[in-house]
């Protein structure tokens, strides 16, 4: 599963993605899926199995533009884009 860390800045969105690069976390940015609803048009992706380290990454930063992590998933051939829940 991929999750999205969608933010409603530009430059909040690329700062998180140097971030993660320097703690050794494989990300890109990519546009933000339109079924967000939100956001600058930039977000950073991530696979889930590093959720828990980008989570902790994205707290060592101020992002007040910071919206949410969703997660992406491809259902019968269409993007299906939603707030993501980790499990506790």
């Amino acid at each position: 599963m991929i999750i999205l860390a969608v933010f409603r800045s530009r430059s909040h969105s690329l700062d998180y993605l140097e971030r993660l690069h320097r703690y050794g976390v494989d990300a890109t940015t990519a546009p933000t899926p339109k079924e967000a609803k939100i956001g600058c048009g930039l977000c950073v992706r991530f696979d889930s199995r590093v959720f828990t380290r980008a989570r902790a990454i994205l707290k060592t930063g101020k992002y007040s533009s910071f919206k949410g992590f969703y997660k992406m998933e491809f259902l019968a051939g269409k993007v299906s884009v939603t707030p993501y829940k980790p499990p506790v």
